[in-house]
């Protein structure tokens, strides 16, 4: 559970942004337990825009084809400090730090053959040219059949530990299915000598044919690619996250992306300055999704400046209690537009999570038999948003749901 830049700043948050948002999760948020803060793509870019990427862009490099943080950007890395100052300074605030990496070595260290740390070889003999990222052009890929390859990755993790990072979202690793790579990095991340979660992305239709692999080698993994603020990206993560719940536990996580809510697109890659197009209904409906499927929660709008109502959902205990109890999530029902998953909880064996969601664009009235959310004639039911205890027949759960909505519920005994 964290905050990430990307949502909000896209390639551009200085570090005064970085800041502002660790001390409003720290005073807000953190004792709901969120408490991650990471600074993602391009910390490295002083010429970095909204909108895109600067072809050729004159990343800030170390001697060894390391990234380093801009100064324009981040005054505090001044003098090789790196980002340890301003991680202390997260650190201080009682929150984790994370940062955001590209597969491979930045294209800029093969062209001026430098040095890799604490070797006799140069960043052209370990880059894999053929191997490129789509949609950005900042990095090759690494030639894994040579021993140099891994010796990079073992040297910027090792950077990376030095500063005190807590979580590292490598990208470009899922789409295509990156093995090696992937392989590599976990390894320089256990040879660091610190704990710190590895997160993959992005995901586009990630198989479940890759489950051991991810488990072994990451903490969290993308199913999807950047998900918005526009219905459409929520819905398709319906079917998503139906197929990997049943495989959610401590050995790693699916991850349904970060939440598009509150005031985003600040200087983003996608759309203007702009609170979140979602409407009310719509995130909930998101959240409840995610909770009850158990996806890591990362929150992608500028938290100072979202709204009230926004910050009120991220510290929701009741609602927040199933993604850290819950377990054995599954979609029982999809049908007419009507989704139903059902869950437990994993510290009280009697009690049980259910969550309804229409995916109608018109309200409705529903009336869902208490078996289809494995609900019992005498159960407690209470609605988990809304802190309301539900009255019902013995028979039949009674609700009505606005255009995309969702409720989601605890059952007792």
């Amino acid at each position: 559970m964290g905050w990430n830049s990307w949502d909000c700043y896209g390639t551009t948050v200085t570090e005064q942004e970085v800041l502002a948002n660790a001390e409003f999760m720290s005073t807000r948020l953190l004792p709901h337990g969120w408490d991650t803060v990471v600074v993602d793509i391009q910390w490295y870019e002083p010429t970095a825009r909204a909108h895109g990427y600067n072809a050729g862009a004159p990343l800030v490099l170390d001697g060894h084809g390391r990234q380093l943080p801009a100064e324009n950007r981040f005054p505090s890395a001044a003098g090789g400090a790196g980002f340890g100052p301003l991680a202390d300074r997260v650190h201080a605030l009682g929150l984790r730090f994370g940062l955001h990496i590209m597969r491979g070595i930045p294209r800029r260290a093969v062209a001026a053959r430098l040095p890799v740390a604490g070797t006799s070889f140069t960043a052209d003999e370990i880059a894999d040219t053929a191997s490129v990222c789509p949609w950005n052009s900042d990095n090759y890929g690494l030639n894994h059949d040579h021993p140099g390859a891994q010796a990079y990755y073992d040297a910027q993790v090792a950077q990376f530990a030095a500063w005190g990072v807590d979580f590292v979202k490598a990208d470009d690793m899922l789409f295509p299915y990156h093995e090696r790579e992937i392989a590599a990095y976990a390894r320089a991340l256990r040879r660091s000598g610190r704990p710190i979660e590895l997160s993959l992305s992005p995901g586009t239709e990630v198989s479940l044919a890759h489950l051991g692999h991810l488990r072994a080698h990451a903490t969290m993994w993308r199913v999807c690619d950047d998900l918005w603020d526009r219905w459409e990206d929520v819905e398709a993560q319906f079917a998503r996250m139906a197929r990997w719940a049943p495989w959610q536990g401590e050995g790693g996580w699916a991850d349904a992306d970060m939440l598009p809510l509150g005031r985003i697109g600040i200087r983003a890659e996608r759309g203007e300055d702009r609170l979140s197009r979602l409407t009310r209904p719509e995130q909930i409906s998101l959240l409840t999704l995610w909770i009850i499927s158990r996806s890591p929660l990362m929150m992608g709008g500028d938290l100072p400046t979202s709204p009230a109502e926004t910050i009120g959902l991220l510290t929701n205990d009741e609602a927040l209690s199933v993604l850290r109890q819950g377990t054995e999530a599954r979609e029982v029902l999809r049908e007419d537009g009507l989704v139903l998953w059902t869950a437990r909880d994993n510290e009280e064996e009697h009690t049980r999570y259910a969550a309804v969601f229409s995916l109608a664009a018109t309200p409705r009235h529903l009336a869902v038999p208490l078996g289809s959310v494995g609900a019992r004639p005498g159960d407690r039911i209470r609605e988990l948003w809304t802190h309301t205890d539900i009255p019902h027949d013995g028979r039949h759960l009674t609700l009505d749901l606005p255009a995309h909505g969702a409720a989601l519920y605890r059952l007792t005994p």
